[in-house]
């Protein structure tokens, strides 16, 4: 059995979230194992890639803060979705695959989640986009679809340090969280022989992350460099 880290968050302010994230992956290597985080947003929020101007993203959405993340992608709201990261140290063998890899089997497992909740989930199978820098405006291969509508999607960034994977389900109406994160880990036990432990991060590295927060997500000098 592969064993993986579970970190049922609480709800963060978004630059918290997103430093969280950060320091989870540059201590990859410290903690060995694989981690997936759940966590949501104790205010409404949009976050934008890594790549994106920032002129772009805030034509795109009212919602605010609006905050760089420190992987690519488009925009995403962050006002009814569910959010979680992945992130692997450099001797796991998911560090090792091909980003679109990568991307394909975390979206069947996130798939396979909503089947198992009755919900008619896809994989699409190519891409749709209908209108750029916008993460959920239409389907990339590989995401995930529900009456031809995304629900799912993800970006990657990877270093040295490890792989982080952030992900956000904009779930049809009626879903119940904590029954598709029930689905979603259950379905890793089975099919990545995942064996999975309750975690949380040492009280050093939330410090890390809170002072990394107030430093450089919270700054205009970051969410606004391009």
């Amino acid at each position: 059995m592969d064993q993986w880290l579970l970190f049922r968050s609480p709800a963060g302010w978004a630059a918290l979230n997103m430093a969280i994230d950060e320091m989870l992956l540059l201590n990859a290597s410290k903690i060995e194992k694989p981690v997936l985080r759940l966590y949501s947003w104790s205010e409404p929020a949009a976050s934008f890639g890594y790549f994106q101007r920032h002129a772009d993203a805030s034509r795109a959405t009212a919602l605010r803060p609006l905050i760089r993340r420190p992987t690519g992608g488009g925009m995403v709201p962050h006002d009814r979705d569910w959010t979680y990261s992945l992130v692997f140290p450099p001797s796991h063998s998911w560090y090792r695959l091909k980003a679109i890899e990568s991307y394909r089997r975390l979206h069947e497992s996130v798939c396979d989640a909503f089947q198992q909740m009755g919900v008619a989930a896809e994989v699409a199978q190519s891409a749709r986009k209908e209108a750029t820098g916008q993460c959920f405006a239409g389907p990339e291969q590989f995401d995930v679809i529900f009456h031809n509508q995304k629900i799912a999607g993800a970006a990657q960034r990877r270093t040295r340090d490890g792989l982080l994977i952030q992900g956000s389900v904009q779930p049809p109406s009626g879903m119940n969280r904590t029954e598709w994160e029930v689905a979603f880990v259950t379905w890793a036990v089975k099919n990545w022989q995942v064996r999975w432990h309750d975690w949380w991060p040492p009280l050093d590295l939330e410090a890390q992350a809170r002072e990394l927060a107030h430093a450089k997500y919270s700054t205009a000098e970051y969410n606004e460099r391009r």
